[in-house]
Order: C-alpha cells, then sequence, then structure tokens
C-alpha cells in the first residue's frame, strides 16, 4: 500500500514538472517578437533581411566577407587607415588583416583613450579546407583529400553539393582566385556515402564515427586523359586546372581552397519568417553589426568599432585570429593618427571600452528539447539573446560580464526598443561553446556575449529568424552609438 502511494505521489510530482516546464515554454511563446511588431516594422524586418541574405550568398569565405565588407564601407564613406595621415572626429576608416579579418572605426568626439563601443564578430565558418597535397586517383575516379575545419558533424557533409572556394598562390608572387560550382552552369562536387543496403556495419557505429575524417573525399573527375601512361583521370584534372588557373600540382601546398555548401541562402518557411544557409554562425551576427556601423550619421560621442575576426571556430589564433597583436596595431594606428602617443594609451584605451561579443546561440529546438533548459534556452523570434557567461560545464572558457555592465547593456537595448531575452548554451553539463569574449576581456575591455539564436549550428544550412537578426541590427546600433 506504501509502495502504491509512493508511486502515485511520484506520478504526480512528474507531471507537476511537466505541467510547469509545458507553462513555461507557453509562457515564452505569448512573447513571441512578431506579435509586437506592426505592419512597417515587419516591412523593415523583411527588407533588411533582404540584404542579409545577399551578402551570405556574397560571402562563403572569410576573404570573400572581407572583400565584400570593404565593397560596403568604401561605399559609404570609409577609407583605408593606411591612406590617412591625421584622423578627426566623424573619420570612418577600417584596416585589413592580410586579408582574412578586418576591423572598422567612426572617430568619436571624446578621446579614444576614455574608450570606444566596439561589437566583435567572426567571419570564418565551419568547412572542409583541401589538404597540401590532396589529389589522387584511385579506380578510374579522381578525388580530394580535405580536412575539416570547426566543429563539425562529419555525417552531415556527404551528399552534399559543394563549391569551390579560395586561392592560390604561386612562387612568383602571384595569386589566383579560384570559385568553382556558384554559377548555374559550374558544376558541383560531392562527397560519396554508402549505400543503406550495404551499410550494416556503419549503422552499427557510433554517430560521430559513421563517417570517418579520412572519407570525405571529394569527387572532382572520372574522364581519362588518352595520352596518359600512367594515373589517366588525375592527370585530366591535373590539365583542366593548368588550362583554368595555370596551376602545377606542387601549387596546391601554396593554396588556401575551402569546400562550401553550394546551396544559396534563401527565406524559409511558408511565411518567409526565417533564413537559413551556410555560414550563419557567425555572419549572422557580422551582418547587423556592419550595418549598424555602417549606418552611424555624424559624429559619436565615444569611438564606434566593429571587429570581423578569423580563426574562431579553431581557437582565434593565428595572424587573422583574435588573439592575434595585429588587433593592438590597429588601436596604435587610430591613437598616433589622432595624435595621442602615450605608452600606457593603447592599456588605457582597453581598459576604458566596452564590447558587445557578437555571436551566435544555440535556439530551442522542440524536437531536441532534451538538451536544453527551457528557463534558460534562447528562442527563436524572441530576440536578440544575452548571455552572461559561455564557456563548458564550470564556465570552463568564459569571460563572465559583471552584472553592472549586463545592467548597463540591458539599459542601453530598452532605450533603444530592442527585444531581447537571456539564455545559456543548453543543459549545463551537456556541452556548451565559446567566443571571442574572454580574449577582448584578457585585454582589459567589459565584454558581453550578445548574439541571434540559430537552428542547426555548425551544419551546411543554419536557420535564424528574420525577427531576431533585425534586432541584432537595432542592438548593435544602439550599442555603438551609447555614452
Amino acid at each position: 500500500m506504501k509502495k502504491d502511494m509512493e508511486q502515485e505521489l511520484l506520478k504526480a510530482v512528474s507531471s507537476a514538472e511537466g505541467q510547469a516546464d509545458s507553462e513555461s515554454a507557453g509562457e515564452k511563446a505569448k512573447n513571441c517578437g512578431w506579435q509586437g511588431a506592426d505592419a512597417a516594422e515587419r516591412e523593415k524586418i523583411m527588407a533588411f533581411s533582404e540584404g542579409y541574405i545577399r551578402f551570405l550568398n556574397e560571402a562563403k569565405t572569410e576573404r570573400e566577407a572581407v572583400r565584400e565588407i570593404v565593397r560596403q564601407a568604401e561605399d559609404a564613406g570609409f577609407r583605408n587607415i593606411a591612406d590617412a595621415d591625421s584622423l578627426q572626429p566623424g573619420d570612418r576608416v577600417y584596416g585589413i588583416n592580410h586579408g582574412k579579418s578586418i576591423y572598422m572605426a567612426v572617430l568619436g568626439r571624446q578621446p579614444l583613450t576614455a574608450g570606444f563601443q566596439g561589437v566583435g564578430a567572426h567571419i570564418d565558418a565551419p568547412r572542409l579546407d583541401l589538404k597540401q597535397n590532396p589529389l589522387y586517383e584511385d579506380s578510374g575516379i579522381a578525388m580530394l583529400k580535405t580536412h575539416y575545419y570547426g566543429g563539425i558533424k562529419k555525417y552531415q557533409w556527404t551528399t552534399v553539393p559543394l563549391a569551390l572556394h579560395g586561392v592560390v598562390a604561386f612562387k612568383d608572387g602571384s595569386v589566383k582566385e579560384v570559385c568553382i560550382g556558384e554559377d548555374e552552369e559550374d558544376p558541383v562536387f560531392i562527397i560519396t556515402d554508402l549505400l543503406p543496403h550495404l551499410a550494416a556495419k556503419q549503422n552499427a557505429k557510433k554517430l560521430a564515427e559513421g563517417v570517418p575524417a579520412e572519407n570525405l573525399n571529394i569527387l572532382v573527375g572520372s574522364v581519362p586523359q588518352t595520352d596518359a601512361d600512367s594515373e589517366f583521370v588525375k592527370k585530366n584534372i591535373l590539365a583542366l586546372l593548368k588550362e583554368k588557373y595555370g596551376m602545377e600540382e606542387d601549387d596546391f601546398r601554396s593554396a588556401e581552397i575551402e569546400a562550401v555548401p553550394a546551396a544559396m541562402a534563401r527565406s524559409t518557411g511558408l511565411d518567409r519568417s526565417m533564413v537559413s544557409g551556410y555560414g550563419q554562425d557567425d555572419r549572422v551576427c557580422a551582418y547587423p553589426g556592419l550595418r549598424g556601423i555602417l549606418d552611424i550619421d555624424g559624429v559619436p560621442e565615444r569611438t564606434a568599432l566593429c571587429i570581423f575576426a578569423d580563426k574562431e571556430e579553431i581557437g582565434s589564433v593565428g595572424v587573422t585570429g583574435m588573439q592575434s597583436s595585429n588587433f593592438e596595431l590597429f588601436i596604435m594606428d587610430l591613437l598616433e593618427k589622432t595624435g595621442i602617443v602615450n605608452p600606457y594609451a593603447v592599456q588605457r584605451t582597453f581598459s576604458a571600452s566596452r564590447v558587445l561579443s557578437a555571436d551566435v546561440t544555440a535556439a530551442f529546438d522542440p524536437t531536441y528539447a532534451d538538451v536544453m533548459e527551457r528557463r534558460n534556452a534562447a528562442y527563436m523570434s524572441k530576440g536578440i539573446s544575452l548571455k552572461k557567461y559561455t564557456g563548458a560545464r564550470g564556465k570552463s572558457g568564459a569571460s563572465d560580464a559583471n552584472a553592472e555592465f549586463v545592467g548597463y547593456v540591458r539599459g542601453v537595448f530598452d532605450r533603444a526598443g530592442v527585444v531581447c531575452q537571456s539564455s545559456e548554451m543548453g543543459k549545463v553539463d551537456e556541452g556548451g561553446g565559446g567566443t571571442i569574449a574572454y580574449i577582448l576581456a584578457n585585454r582589459g575591455m567589459q565584454v558581453l556575449d550578445c548574439g541571434v539564436p540559430i537552428l542547426s549550428m555548425h551544419s551546411p544550412y543554419e536557420t535564424a529568424s528574420k525577427f531576431d537578426i533585425y534586432q541584432a541590427y537595432k542592438a548593435y546600433k544602439a550599442f555603438l552609438l551609447a555614452e
């Protein structure tokens, strides 16, 4: 009897907890941002997203993102800082870091040592890089070996139409751009997968082991060169590369060629309320940040600064990553060209600066609700998400913004009418993620993670809400102009 009563009590508690979770989710659903957006606001949201979709399709690699950012920046009156002898309040400049990251600034009335208002995003994305010696032939098929970049689910990249983007640098110093698979007349490329009829052993493996990294080989040809004495198909591919790009097989050693999804970004859903496409982590934050600084009119009180960094997906390392001292060099140039030459100026500038680490977070996915904690999840169409800390499990790798700065940011957003929410990325012990926030914080800046929730993060085709994308634009612009 007692055992029966205990079971009934456990059922009642379980039911009550489930109802509480359901009510919590239901309350969150009532706060959908679209409900508060009138016709004029919805028109702005849709128009903004069209520009964003074009940006995604023009900028599938970090090099292409820099090129497109420069184009838009120069159209808006920005100039390369290398061409400026001196700078005055209101001047608009950018600095390029080896063609793969870029910094932008609008000089404010206050001296730079009073601190800047910054938005820092990254423009690299998970992908497949060609190895240094990639081309080989096996069983009458020519293939390219790849090395995946960033955190991916390897099985997602099989049987997906791929395009090749990048550059080949020759020994004479010349560089040739490569882009195959984006034009309607171009061929695309494919990584094969095992047919289900013969996949019993593959199906028995753990998901992460189903497609080994060394099996991510790209099909590039099957026609032989008739006058070759061996490796007939490979030599035909080399002949085609020689004809189109002037490259020999050895030139792969100094090439940076990335395989990315060939599919175009598009509106998603019958109501066209979402955007799906490759590379939204983190270009879904980079584009609103770019538009935010481009749309600044006049002279801000404090200098407004945007960072578009490379290598975030592999730890922000390298000469173009956020850990590089080339960012300090850009700040030094700003200081020197505004007449500030002081050994402590750079650190004083950093210590007085405020930055939003503009990076995505995981949107609550009802299909995979078990890894999320509903009360602290980010929901699509509920605005940009504030993340006081990121990291993994015990906040490992997080900058963990102080409460005063979070309150300051909330005030800025509230006054600008920005719809925002607060979140963590999944249950505490499920995993986690990181951004460039801790690197900026290590330099002395106040930093808060603040980005767009997306579904299917790090997949070849991610999805975000147009409402949230527009709120990111409003948020970043308001922060750049805040005092």
